[in-house]
């Protein structure tokens, strides 16, 4: 049997929709009001998989859970410029949107998993009416 186990951190950090090669104006008219930096206060839900373990009934350790989290969440994004400390952003591959934030973590967090604990899923929600899921498969 698998089970899931999703866990929520929530960070504001900043950030401006802007492409490197248009100028201010271009951008304004393209993004309108969110061309210029704006903050937003960021829900991270992170789902693992794992057959729960025999005498605990656990998935993972949540404080390992939590330590991951940590590093990878709130710790390298939390009150950053994400046009800077999201590394789709910052080499201009992607915008710091919240689908590039859910794919970016999903690389990340996927990698630092114990044996036998899968990423399922990671949402990212930037407003209550905006949300990114990146999903395994």
């Amino acid at each position: 049997m698998r089970i899931l186990l999703t866990r929520s951190v929530a960070f504001t950090a900043r950030h401006r929709l802007a492409f490197r090669d248009r100028s201010a104006e271009e951008n304004r008219r393209s993004f309108g009001a969110l061309a210029e930096p704006h903050e937003h206060r960021y829900t991270c839900a992170i789902t693992v998989a794992g057959t729960p373990a025999s005498g605990t009934g656990m998935v993972m350790d949540l404080p390992a859970l939590d330590r991951i989290l940590a590093d990878e969440v709130t710790g390298r994004l939390g009150g950053t410029d994400l046009n800077q400390s999201l590394d789709a952003a910052r080499t201009g591959s992607a915008l710091p949107v919240c689908e590039a934030i859910a794919a970016e973590l999903f690389g990340r967090i996927g990698g630092r998993l114990p044996a036998g604990v899968s990423l399922d899923r990671v949402r990212v929600e930037e407003a209550p009416d905006l949300a990114a899921e990146c999903r395994a498969g």
